[in-house]
């Protein structure tokens, strides 16, 4: 082998080791150099031991030596629950699932706490929501889902401490009854809207006759109270015709007695006694077959006279008593 051959086999084989050099190079720069993302942590071991936890930023790691173990989202996190069938206090199965929310707290415990807290979350939630669906009867499983939350969050959190975990919420999303229970529950929830119907429209009924019944009560009255004005209004009215006609006569009277009591007033008073004497003994022969005769009848000047002395004997009465007016006369 001559000299050039030597040459290019030296040129080769160091072209080799210097390409070597450079991916040895770049290996430990990436085994050097870490970036961890935000929200995020990674769980640092050297020679197979727990280093360090490394937070969101730029890391520089001992290549060969330190290793990324873990990796941790600090996110809070959903996790479905599988669908398990639960037995309730009054012996009926059921199907419920839910959904889990969970958040990483300390990488370290999440690491090297639990294997796999994912899987330990989920089986301690569903034996929890089976040892509260065995305390509640069917119909209280539907009205007591805060309370089975609760539960399970409390149970899960304390659970969870040693695990590096915090439990912040559980939510039952489905609770199926069999078939026959699904079917026995429509039954009842529609003689339930059925009843509360028939209420609804008794009340209905009962609100409308109500009504109807005062508004009678209240046309009776307001009737009444009409009426009742009415002969009060007439009787008021009759009362003041009576007064008016009562002071109407008695003007007249005193118009009648005040005209006597002028010059020629008895003469003329004993000329009207004697024409309504004479009238009406007449139309008392006219009415009648029977008829009693008077026996003065005749003496139609006594008559006059008596009357004639009886208005004398009313002035001079008046005249003692003080009085101005004179007393009412009698109208024949």
């Amino acid at each position: 082998m001559n000299l050039d051959n030597y040459t290019i086999l030296g040129g080769l084989v160091g072209s080799i080791v210097s390409l070597g050099l450079v991916l040895l190079v770049l290996v430990a720069l990436l085994k050097t150099a870490k970036i961890v993302p935000q929200r995020q942590a990674y769980v640092i071991e050297r020679l197979g031991k727990y280093h360090r936890t490394l937070e969101a930023g730029f890391h520089i790691l001992i290549p060969f030596f330190d290793r990324v173990a873990y990796r941790h989202s600090l996110k809070e996190m959903a996790m479905d629950v599988p669908p398990q069938m639960c037995i309730t206090k009054d012996n009926i199965a059921i199907e419920i699932d839910g959904i889990l929310y969970m958040q990483v707290l300390d990488p370290k415990l999440a690491s090297y706490g639990i294997e796999n807290y994912y899987y330990a979350a989920s089986q301690l939630a569903q034996t929890t929501l089976r040892s509260e669906i065995g305390k509640l009867e069917l119909d209280k499983t539907f009205e007591e889902r805060d309370a089975m939350n609760a539960s399970v969050i409390a149970a899960l959190d304390k659970a969870s401490e040693p695990w590096g975990l915090k439990i912040t919420r559980y939510e039952i999303a489905n609770i199926k009854p069999p078939q026959s229970v699904q079917d026995a529950l429509e039954k009842q929830m529609r003689a339930e809207r059925e009843r509360r119907s028939q209420i609804a429209l008794s009340e209905g009924q009962r609100e409308s006759q109500i009504n109807v019944a005062e508004g009678q009560k209240q046309e009776t009255i307001k009737h009444s109270e009409a009426l009742k004005l009415k002969q009060i209004n007439e009787a008021e009215g009759k009362a003041r015709e009576i007064e008016l006609l009562a002071q109407a006569t008695a003007s007249g009277i005193r118009q009648i007695a005040d005209a006597i009591m002028q010059p020629g007033g008895k003469e003329a008073v004993n000329l009207r006694v004697a024409e309504q004497y004479v009238i009406q003994f007449g139309n008392l022969a006219k009415m009648n077959n029977t008829m009693i005769i008077p026996s003065n009848l005749s003496d139609v000047g006594g008559t006059v006279a008596g009357i004639s002395k009886l208005l004398e004997h009313v002035k001079g009465a008046s005249t003692e008593n003080g009085s101005s007016t004179p007393p009412p006369v009698p109208h024949w």
